[in-house]
């Protein structure tokens, strides 16, 4: 039987807070849900905005550093997989396609001003972590300086 390959690239807004419970194991699960917006050339020939909502679930720490730092409104970068569920509610059988999150990279700024870098916190299926990026320091600050127009004298290199 052949492989499939199942990766979602997601970067929209969170519509809501996040929310985040623990099931009856212990086991901690963060949902959210995404608004990505696109844009598309209508059979009028104009261009055209719409809106898709996508729900999605990170699991054990991943999850818990989403429902920490993110809150509605601001935009996130997930990369997961699909994943469908059925269950039954009320006699109605219902289902369910989700991103289930291996990485969120939170993005734009620690204010509501979307602006500077981001960070990165990452887990897998089986819940280990692995965290980058993002500190309470900025070090991807770079500093510019500016050095004029005089040409440079090879004699001044201590090389």
């Amino acid at each position: 039987m052949a492989r499939s390959f199942n990766q979602v690239t997601l970067m929209g807004n969170l519509t809501r807070d996040p929310d985040l419970r623990q099931i009856p194991n212990g086991q901690n699960v963060c949902s959210f849900s995404l608004a990505l917006n696109r844009s598309y050339k209508g059979s009028d020939g104009n261009w055209q905005e719409a809106t898709d909502y996508v729900d999605v679930v990170a699991w054990g720490p991943l999850g818990e550093r989403v429902a920490q730092y993110v809150t509605k409104g601001r935009p996130v970068l997930v990369t997961g997989r699909l994943q469908s569920r059925q269950w039954e509610q009320d006699g109605q059988k219902r289902s369910k396609l989700e991103v289930v999150a291996l990485d969120v990279t939170f993005l734009g700024g620690r204010g509501d001003d979307n602006s500077g870098g981001g960070s990165s916190y990452s887990a897998s299926d089986s819940g280990s972590q692995a965290a980058s990026g993002g500190s309470s320091k900025k070090s991807n600050d770079v500093v510019v300086e500016d050095i004029g127009d005089e040409p440079i004298n090879l004699d001044d290199i201590p090389f």
